[in-house]
Order: structure tokens, then sequence, then C-alpha cells
């Protein structure tokens, strides 16, 4: 489709411009986006992301951000179904798994602060403190209720992370869903029972 000036209204054009982001890193990887080739993707003038995105940064940055957003919200929502605090952990370690699997594109972004540059967009790194205070506040619902310790609940907080983070990076590499496979499970099946059996030595401990 050939650019257009009048194809998109102002909102809806950066909108536009962050699918096509997304679009180019799923089919092509991040080094394919450059702010003339998400235009082009998006069939827009060259000149029309520079409207809301001062460079390539700037653009990494929004999405990011919007990536931590979606981020918390599925974590918040695993949280709040929960029947109990040991229950929302296992649920959120899960739902931290399945946004990396479900939206690899935002993931391979938000932690790579070489791309998004939070120290000069704000934006993100309060988007990514919000999600983690989810987690946060999750340790410390446990840690009442007595199913974690009271003392020293960062350091638990940042095993959970560790642990939810470090299957969705395999997931998002591919290796988790090849050791499911061999496992004759799924990569769904295998999150949550690693999850599981973290939560019963934290029970033992």
């Amino acid at each position: 489709m050939p650019p257009t000036k009048d194809r998109y209204h102002h909102g809806d054009l950066r909108e536009e411009l962050l699918r096509a982001s997304l679009r180019l890193i799923e089919s092509e990887g991040l080094a394919a986006v450059s702010l003339r080739k998400v235009a082009r993707t998006a069939g827009v003038s060259p000149g029309a992301p520079y409207h809301h995105f001062a460079d390539r940064a700037a653009l990494m940055s929004a999405l990011a951000a919007r990536g931590f957003e979606i981020l918390g919200a599925a974590m918040t929502s695993a949280r709040d179904t929960a029947p109990d605090p040991r229950a929302a952990l296992i649920a959120m370690a899960d739902g931290y798994v399945a946004f990396a699997r479900d939206h690899a594109a935002y993931f391979r972004i938000m932690f790579r602060p070489e791309l998004s540059q939070p120290d000069k967009h704000p934006d993100t790194e309060a988007a990514g403190d919000a999600a983690y205070a989810v987690l946060v506040d999750a340790v410390a619902a446990a840690a009442d209720s007595g199913f974690l310790p009271a003392t020293d609940t960062e350091t638990t907080t940042l095993a959970w992370w560790s642990l939810a983070h470090g299957m969705a990076s395999l997931t998002v590499d591919g290796k988790f869903a090849l050791r499911a496979t061999q496992s004759g499970t799924t990569p769904e099946a295998l999150t949550d029972r690693i999850t599981r059996i973290f939560a019963d030595l934290i029970d033992r401990s």
C-alpha cells in the first residue's frame, strides 16, 4: 500500500507504528526495526514516525513500556483471581511465562536497556517498576499469610522473579518447548510443575 498522509488519524498512527514494529520483530528480528522501515511497513510516509518518536530508541522505549503494562496486567489478574497467596505466586509465574510466549516481540525488547535507553525515557522504567511492584505485593501477602518467611522478602521476590524470567527466556528461545516435548508434556504443564516444585521447596524450608 503506498504511503499516505491521510490513512490514519493522529492517535491511530502511533498505534499502527507500534503494531508495524512488532510485525517486523516477529518476522525479521530486532535488527530489522528502523523508523524508515516501520513507516514502510505501516504504509505511511518516511517522515511520519517522527511525529511520535524522535528516534529508534524512543520507539523501542514505547514498545518496552507497553510490554511492561501488559505483563503487569497479566500478573495482577493472576494474583487477584487466585484462591490464596501461595496459589497467587504460582499463577503469576505461569502468567509471566505465558506473557513471554504470547508476546515474544515485546519480551525481546523489555529487558534490553541498550535498545530502549530507559535513562532517557523514564516512562519505560516506571512501567517496569510498576510491573515488579505487583510481584512485591504478592510476596508480601504470602509472607503475611505465613507461606513465605517474613524476613528478607526482597531476596524472596528476586528468587520468584528469577524463576519466572528464566523459564520465560527459555520459552522465547524455544528451549522450553523442546524439553517439554522430550519429557512427554506441554510447555504449560512443565512451567506449572516447576513452579509448584519451587513452592514446595519453600514450604519445607
